[in-house]
């Protein structure tokens, strides 16, 4: 799916990365917390998350993950910002909650990965 379609389905703002809108995402990940989200398998994924920290920066990164979708309307400081266009992710913020967000984009065909070692 491209993250295009994904700003769409979500009626999200892009907050950095909009020249990175047209890169596909394959999988998709939903947490809070970054340990669960190390656990994930990420090839060109995308990471829904209402934590707004530089740390989800960092570990989606790590991740080589392409995409960090802010929940709840929340929107991240400006460091986190500045990390994730450095990083060339782009950043996302949309008014569903994480529940809504990740049965959207699971019932448009967006799949959920799988698990390391599980």
């Amino acid at each position: 799916m491209k993250i295009s379609e994904i700003v769409e389905l979500l009626d999200a703002e892009v907050l950095c990365g909009k020249e990175n809108i047209e890169n596909e995402v394959h999988s998709a990940c939903g947490c809070d917390m970054m340990s669960d989200v190390l656990a994930f398998v990420k090839e060109q994924a995308l990471l829904i998350t209402g934590l707004c920290n530089p740390q989800v920066v960092r570990t989606a990164e790590m991740m080589d993950m392409r995409c960090i979708v802010f929940v709840r309307g929340k929107i991240p400081p400006k460091e986190v910002l500045t990390l994730a266009e450095e990083a060339g992710i782009v950043v996302l913020s949309s008014k569903e909650r994480m529940y809504v967000a990740c049965g959207k984009l699971y019932s448009k065909g967006l799949s959920g990965g799988f698990l390391q070692n599980g």
